[in-house]
């Protein structure tokens, strides 16, 4: 166990250059629920290590030893070392804790609210009269799509139906789940919230390519966002903040997007025979690596727990 459970504290260092690699060179649905899954696993198996570096420690404590029926504490090392290890592991992990009860109740609320303000609207497009051109797509029961009259100003009648049709993705994908999952993740291990570009990147590539097919061209999808973005920076954006959870179009790094949807949807310098399987190879190792310890670590434990009882290993 002395090993293995530091791995799952480490391996989360090495899974942000092949996340933003996986995001350049998977497709973007695949790289969206790679990147999550990885995410949500890194952060389950961090907290596990912890949990397992305060168990040696806690049998030094007599109530602690009595419940588990413990003859002697667990030979993990010298003991002072095993409780400074175990209080800081403690420690470490009640902030966690804290954080992610934190951030799951502020992400509730903030569903909350988008849900209601979605609630107070009729039909799905939510036409807002401001003369800053946006447009996003809010979550609830059901979702609806919000733009300023002055965005439908800057488009054409086809590339507004590009732009609807990006936001229409996101709220049928589902996309803000994803996106909170990974925000929690990065709670729980500081290196995580490299993450979330990659996975922002693949979640408005993925609504991308969705817009490109539900108007059957690629061409007018790149027009639409990358026109949508020019006129969103042209104009003062001062005093004017969107709901949480909104997912905007022009997100993101969107010259990349546009090259994107214009060839063939990866980017050319990064589009090499082996970068694909390479990307999500690289990611799945890590959070097999990460998986694999954190199990070895606890039965290694177990099987201490059973010499400390005074049963045969």
């Amino acid at each position: 166990m002395i090993y293995f459970v530091w791995l799952p504290l480490l391996v989360p260092f090495l899974a942000a250059p092949a996340g933003r690699r996986l995001a350049s060179n998977l497709p973007p649905r695949q790289a969206v629920w790679l990147l999550t899954a990885t995410a949500a696993g890194l952060a389950a198996a961090c907290c596990c290590a912890l949990a397992l570096l305060v168990v040696p420690g806690a049998t030094h404590l007599h109530a602690v030893a009595a419940l588990g029926h413990l003859l002697t504490p667990l030979d993990s090392g010298s003991p002072d070392a095993v409780i400074t290890i175990a209080l800081t592991a403690g420690a470490l992990l009640t902030w966690c804790t804290g954080r992610l009860v934190h951030g799951v109740r502020r992400r509730w609320s903030q569903l909350r609210r988008a849900a209601g303000l979605a609630a107070e609207a009729d039909g799905e497009l939510v036409v807002l009269p401001d003369e800053h051109p946006d447009a996003y797509a809010l979550p609830g029961r059901p979702g609806r799509i919000v733009v300023t009259s002055g965005m439908l100003r800057a488009l054409s009648a086809a590339e507004r139906e590009a732009l609807l049709a990006h936001e229409r993705a996101h709220l049928r994908g589902r996309h803000h789940v994803f996106t909170a999952v990974v925000d929690l993740a990065a709670l729980c291990h500081p290196a995580l919230r490299t993450l979330r570009e990659p996975l922002a990147y693949a979640l408005e590539r993925s609504a991308d390519e969705c817009a490109a097919r539900a108007v059957g061209s690629r061409q007018l999808t790149a027009r639409a966002i990358g026109r949508a973005a020019l006129a969103a920076r042209a104009s003062s954006a001062t005093g004017r903040t969107r709901p949480a959870p909104a997912l905007p179009a022009t997100a993101g790094p969107v010259p990349r997007r546009v090259a994107a949807l214009l060839g063939d949807g990866t980017e050319p310098r990064t589009a090499r025979p082996l970068a694909r399987p390479f990307a999500a190879l690289a990611l799945v190792a890590c959070l097999a690596l990460s998986t694999g310890a954190s199990l070895q670590a606890a039965d290694d434990l177990h099987d201490g727990i059973e010499v400390a009882q005074g049963e045969t290993p």
